[in-house]
């Protein structure tokens, strides 16, 4: 079961980072869900999906993950990542987009059932990206 949700997981990130929108959906189970902590939004089943999949696509064309850490317990997944990408289009209405490039640590949390997702959870932080954007100022650490 590990090897084989580890090659989905790999599978499913090489759809991400080669910006197929339809081969990103594919990965879900049709109930699926993406709960983006952050953005603080839910999208549930596969008609929301397909949208933030393609917000995401609009947003950060360029948008790539690369994996730090994987492990697998059970129907659970659990993912560390750098995302990066080129802010083309903002997604918090009010924000301009403003064409800088942006890097952040983060981490997701899968279920699977079936060989498919039908959950995932994103943790990272958005402050980061904001301030890597100039769209707020940096705090001193």
């Amino acid at each position: 079961m590990a090897r084989n949700t580890k090659k989905i997981i790999d599978d499913y990130i090489a759809a991400w980072n080669s910006h197929d929108a339809n081969k990103i959906l594919s990965f879900f189970t049709d109930d699926g869900v993406i709960d983006d902590l952050a953005l603080g939004k839910v999208s549930n089943g596969k008609k929301e999906l397909d949208n933030i999949i393609k917000s995401t696509l609009i947003d950060v064309p360029d948008v790539k993950f690369e994996e730090k850490i994987f492990f697998v317990a059970g129907g659970w997944a659990g993912q560390e990542w750098v995302m990066s990408g080129t802010n083309a289009h903002s997604p918090i209405p009010g924000l301009p987009a403003t064409g800088k490039t942006f890097s952040v640590r983060g981490a997701t949390i899968y279920h699977l059932q079936d060989g498919k997702i039908s959950r995932e959870t994103d943790y990272y932080n958005l402050v980061t990206i904001l301030q890597q954007l100039g769209l707020m100022p940096w705090q001193p650490k």
